[in-house]
C-alpha cells in the first residue's frame, strides 16, 4: 500500500462535471474495519444526490461518493475475525468508493459469490441490502403474492425482480420502453407495465390488486399506488424521483387497512446493515453461488469518467448497473 490513492471527489454541489479526479491520502482501518483495495465501484442514485448537495454523507463518513465496491482486502483492524488480508470481497460503504482504497465495516462485507467476476460483484450491495431489507424483511413479501416493482429496469428493480420471483412472488414491473419492459419479463417478471402506454393501476386492480408495491418514483405516485393495492396490501417507499410532496386521502388507507412505510439504507446503524449482511449471506448467496440469481449489467467507465457515469445514470436510459473500473 502506498500513503497516497487516486479519488474522485465532489468539488462543488452540481451537475456531473464537479467530479474531480484528485490525489488523498490512504485511509486507515479502525476498530471492527477493514481497508479495501477496489477494484470496481458501483454507481447509484444517492451519489448522484450527494453530488448535487441533496443528500450529505453521515456523520464520520468518507466526503468521496460510492457506496459500493469490489476488491481485494488489504489491512484489518482490530477486533476483525473475517475477512481476511487477501480476500476477495464485495462491500456495502459508508462513501468513499469512487477511489483505489475504502474502509469499511468487516460486518458489511460478504464473499465474491462463486464464478462471479468482481466486475459483477460490485454491483450487489448496495441493491440487494435495498432490495432484501424493504421487500423481504419490511414488506415481507411471501411465495405468490402480487408484487410491483417500479423503476424495473433500474438496479434495483432487476434485483427485485429477480429476486421476488426466485422466492416464489408474481412479479409485475414498470418501466419507460418497449425494451426495457422486455428486460423485465426476460428476468421474471410476469407483466411488464410501460407506463408511458399503460396504467398499471387499472392492470394490478384487474389482477386483485399488489399485495406489495416497491416505489422509488413519488409524487403522484403514491395515491395512485394506493389504488393499485389490494386490502391489506404494503406499500414500501425507498425513493422520491418526483418529489415527497402530495396529497393523500388517508381514508382509503383505514378502510383497506393498508401499510405505507419505507426507509433509506445509508443512515441506518452500522449494527443494522451487518444484520442485512447476515441475512443475505444466508437467504441469497446461495442463489448467486449457484447462478440463479445475477446483476445486470449496462455499462463501465473508468474512475476518471465518472462524470459521464453520472451523466448515462441521469439519462435513465441504462438497463441494470453501471460500475467504474478503478484497478
Amino acid at each position: 500500500m502506498t500513503d497516497s490513492m487516486r479519488a474522485v471527489e465532489i468539488s462543488e454541489p452540481g451537475g456531473p462535471e464537479v467530479l474531480r479526479l484528485t490525489d488523498r491520502p490512504v485511509p486507515v482501518a479502525g476498530h471492527g474495519e477493514v481497508v479495501i483495495r477496489v477494484a470496481w465501484a458501483g454507481v447509484n442514485r444517492p451519489d448522484a444526490l450527494q453530488r448535487a448537495g441533496s443528500y450529505a454523507p453521515p456523520k464520520g463518513a468518507s466526503d468521496l461518493p460510492g457506496l459500493e465496491a469490489s476488491g481485494e482486502v488489504v489491512s484489518v483492524g482490530p477486533g476483525v475475525s473475517w475477512p481476511a488480508i487477501g480476500d476477495s470481497v464485495c462491500a456495502l460503504l459508508p462513501g468513499g468508493g469512487y477511489a483505489e482504497y475504502v474502509a469499511t465495516p468487516a460486518a458489511h462485507c460478504l464473499p465474491v459469490p462463486e464464478g462471479m467476476a468482481l466486475r459483477e460483484a460490485a454491483c450487489l450491495p448496495e441493491t440487494f441490502f435495498t432490495v432484501w431489507s424493504n421487500v423481504f424483511q419490511r414488506g415481507g413479501l411471501q411465495a405468490g403474492e402480487r408484487f410491483l416493482v417500479h423503476g424495473g429496469s433500474s438496479g434495483i428493480g432487476t434485483t427485485a425482480i429477480q429476486l421476488a420471483s426466485a422466492f416464489g412472488a408474481r412479479v409485475f414491473a414498470t418501466a419507460g420502453s418497449a425494451e426495457k419492459c422486455a428486460a423485465c419479463t426476460a428476468l421474471g417478471a410476469e407483466r411488464a407495465i410501460n407506463y408511458r402506454e399503460e396504467d398499471f393501476v387499472e392492470i394490478l386492480r384487474g389482477e386483485g390488486g399488489a399485495n406489495l408495491i416497491l416505489d422509488m418514483v413519488g409524487g403522484d405516485y403514491l395515491p395512485r399506488n394506493v389504488k393499485a393495492l389490494a386490502d391489506e396490501g404494503r406499500l414500501v417507499q425507498i425513493a422520491f424521483l418526483q418529489g415527497p410532496k402530495v396529497e393523500l386521502n388517508f381514508a382509503h388507507v383505514m378502510m383497506r387497512r393498508l401499510t405505507i412505510t419505507g426507509s433509506t439504507l445509508r443512515p441506518q446503524s452500522d449494527l443494522a446493515k451487518a444484520r442485512i449482511a447476515a441475512a443475505l449471506r444466508k437467504e441469497v448467496w446461495p442463489l448467486l453461488d449457484a447462478g440463479k440469481v445475477a446483476p445486470v449489467m449496462d455499462s463501465e467507465f473508468a474512475l476518471e469518467d465518472a462524470a459521464q457515469a453520472h451523466a448515462r445514470m441521469e439519462s435513465s436510459a441504462h438497463v441494470g448497473k453501471i460500475v467504474l473500473k478503478v484497478a
